[in-house]
C-alpha cells in the first residue's frame, strides 16, 4: 500500500476509507492484498478502532451471528466459540489491522462532514472535522464508506411520560459506562431485540431481578455458543480448511433457513415457537410473550446462545412482561394495563437511530445529493454518483459476508480502471421510469423510522438489492466489471 502524497500543497490519496470498524479494516486489508499500488487512508471519528465492538460496552455484548461468517474470509475466526463476546471480537479486529499494517493508516478523531465530486479533476474533495475543531481537507480518487448504518452519538430514545420523576437511573445500552452498578438491583430492560436478549441474562447473574418489558415479542432461536461440527471439521482437515468449511456450512444453512421462512412461514413460525416452549416451564404463556405478530425474517431473528435467556427465566431471575408503557413513576414504570414494575435501574434497549451515508453532505459537480434520491447499484454503489462505494451488510446474514464482497468488488473496479486508463466510473440508469422500492424489506422499528430517508432500490438487477450471498458472490467477485451499466471515462 503506497503512501499518500501531496500535490500543490493539498494531500491526495487514491482511496479514502471512512470508518475503522469491521468493514473499514476489512476493506483496507483487501486493498493491500489486491491493490498494493494504491495509497489508502482510513478516517475514524472516534479515538479508537473497532467501530461497534469498541463503542458498545454494555454487559453481555456479543455477536448476533456466528463468527465463522462474521469473521473475515482472508483471516478465519481463530476463537473456539462460534458466538463470541464483544471483547474477543474487538481483539480479533485490532489484531487483523496490525498484522496487515492497516493500523498505521488510521487517522483518529476525524469526523466526516462533506464530500464534493468534481468531474473536471475526477476526484472527491473531502472535509473532516478534527477533535480540536480544525478542518482536514483530503482529495481522493475513490471514496469508500465503511461507517455502518447507525448514529454513534446515540440510540433511539422514545419520549416516555414522567421520565423526570423516576428516582432511579435510566440508561441506553449505547451509552453504557463502567461505573453503572447492577448488583442487587431491580432492573427493567425495555425492548426485546438483539441488545435486550444479550443484556438480560448477563444482568440477571448479579441483579436482584430483571424484567424484560416488551411491546411485542421477537423470534428467538437457540444456538450453541460452540459449534461442534466446526470443531470436528478443524480436527479432520486442519484449522485453515476446517474453518473455511465451517464458514460455508453456516452460509448455506443460513440461506436454507431464510428460504424456508419465505416459502413456509406459518410452518416455520410454529416450529420456532414450539422450540421456545420446550425450553420453558410447562404452562408458560408463550402465546403472549414469545409469539410474534409477524412472520420469520420480516425482522431479524434474535440469537439466544446456549438458551441462556430461557434458563434465567426458568430459574426465576428474569420475568417477561408484554404491555405498553403509560409512563414512569417515582419508583418504576406504569403500564397501560395499570400494572406497575418497581425498578432501581431502567435500561432503554429501544433500538438504533439509523444514519444514512455517515451523515455527510454530498454533492456531484455542485449538485447536492439527498440520500433518499439515490438508487442502489449491486448493493455497493449508487446511480449517478461517481467513484463512490458504500458498504451495507446483509439484513438476513452476517454483515461481513457482504462487506467482504463489496471490498473485493471495489478492488476489481480499481484494477479495471488502472488497466483501461479510466479515472471515473458511474452507474447509469438507462430507464429513468424504472419502478423503485424501499431499501430493504424489514419491518424492524429502526428501518421503519428511517425508510423515508434511505436510498431506494430498483425492481430488476443490478438495481435490486440482493439478499443472496451466492448471487452476490457471482456478481461482485466473478461477474464482469464492465457490465454495460457502469460508465467509464
Amino acid at each position: 500500500m503506497e503512501q499518500p502524497h501531496s500535490e500543490s500543497g493539498s494531500e491526495r490519496v487514491d482511496v479514502l476509507i471512512v470508518g475503522a470498524g469491521l468493514s473499514g479494516i476489512g476493506a483496507a486489508c483487501h486493498l493491500k492484498r489486491l491493490c498494493p499500488d494504491r495509497s489508502v487512508v482510513l478516517l475514524e471519528a472516534r479515538q479508537a478502532s473497532g467501530g461497534t465492538w469498541d463503542l458498545f460496552r454494555y454487559p453481555g455484548v456479543r455477536s448476533d451471528s456466528d463468527m465463522y461468517t462474521l469473521g473475515y474470509s482472508f483471516r478465519p475466526w481463530p476463537g473456539a466459540r462460534s458466538i463470541a463476546d464483544g471483547a474477543s471480537i474487538l481483539r480479533y479486529l485490532r489484531e487483523t489491522a496490525a498484522e496487515n499494517g492497516v493500523d498505521k493508516r488510521i487517522r483518529y478523531g476525524h469526523r466526516m462532514r462533506a464530500a464534493a465530486w468534481s468531474s473536471a479533476s475526477a476526484e472527491w474533495a473531502v472535509e473532516a472535522e478534527r477533535d480540536d475543531g480544525s478542518t482536514a481537507r483530503i482529495r481522493c480518487g475513490f471514496l469508500l464508506l465503511c461507517s455502518g448504518y447507525y448514529d454513534y452519538s446515540g440510540g433511539h430514545a422514545p419520549a416516555f411520560a414522567g421520565r423526570e420523576r423516576f428516582r432511579g437511573e435510566v440508561v441506553h445500552p449505547q451509552q453504557w459506562s463502567g461505573d453503572i452498578d447492577v448488583a442487587g438491583k431491580r432492573i427493567v430492560v425495555i425492548g426485546s431485540g438483539a441488545t435486550a436478549v444479550s443484556l438480560v441474562p448477563e444482568l440477571a447473574k448479579t441483579a436482584a431481578h430483571v424484567t424484560m418489558l416488551q411491546r411485542s415479542p421477537s423470534f428467538m432461536v437457540t444456538r450453541p455458543s460452540v459449534d461442534r461440527v466446526a470443531g470436528g471439521l478443524s480436527r479432520a482437515f486442519g484449522r485453515g480448511i476446517g474453518t473455511s468449511l465451517a464458514r460455508w456450512k453456516n452460509v448455506l444453512l443460513g440461506m436454507y433457513v431464510v428460504s424456508l421462512c419465505k416459502r413456509k412461514p406459518a410452518r416455520i413460525k410454529a416450529w420456532m415457537i414450539g422450540l421456545v416452549q420446550k425450553q420453558l416451564a410447562p404452562g408458560y404463556d408463550v402465546a403472549t410473550h414469545f409469539t410474534p405478530r409477524y412472520d420469520p425474517w420480516q425482522q431479524r431473528l434474535c440469537l439466544v446462545p446456549d438458551g441462556d435467556l430461557f434458563a434465567a427465566i426458568r430459574a426465576g431471575r428474569v420475568s417477561v412482561v408484554t404491555d405498553h408503557i403509560r409512563g414512569f413513576t417515582e419508583t418504576g414504570v406504569e403500564l397501560e394495563s395499570s400494572a406497575t414494575i418497581d425498578a432501581d435501574l431502567v435500561v432503554t434497549a429501544t433500538g438504533l437511530r439509523m444514519q444514512v451515508l455517515n451523515g455527510m453532505t454530498f454533492s456531484v459537480d455542485g449538485r447536492a445529493l439527498a440520500p433518499a434520491e439515490l438508487v442502489n447499484y449491486k448493493g455497493a454503489m449508487f446511480a449517478g454518483v461517481p467513484n463512490l462505494a458504500s458498504v451495507f451488510g446483509y439484513v438476513n446474514a452476517s454483515w461481513t459476508l457482504k462487506s467482504d464482497l463489496t471490498a473485493v468488488f471495489v478492488c476489481r473496479l480499481l484494477k479495471h480502471m488502472r488497466v483501461t486508463g479510466a479515472r471515473k466510473c458511474v452507474p447509469v440508469i438507462a430507464n429513468p421510469a424504472m419502478p423503485l422500492a424501499p431499501w430493504a424489506g424489514l419491518s424492524s422499528g429502526y428501518f421503519e423510522r428511517a425508510y423515508a430517508h434511505l436510498p431506494k432500490q430498483g425492481t430488476t438487477r443490478p438495481w435490486k438489492l440482493n439478499s443472496s450471498y451466492l448471487a452476490d458472490l457471482m456478481t461482485l467477485r466473478y461477474g464482469r466489471v464492465a457490465d454495460g451499466v457502469l460508465a467509464f471515462s
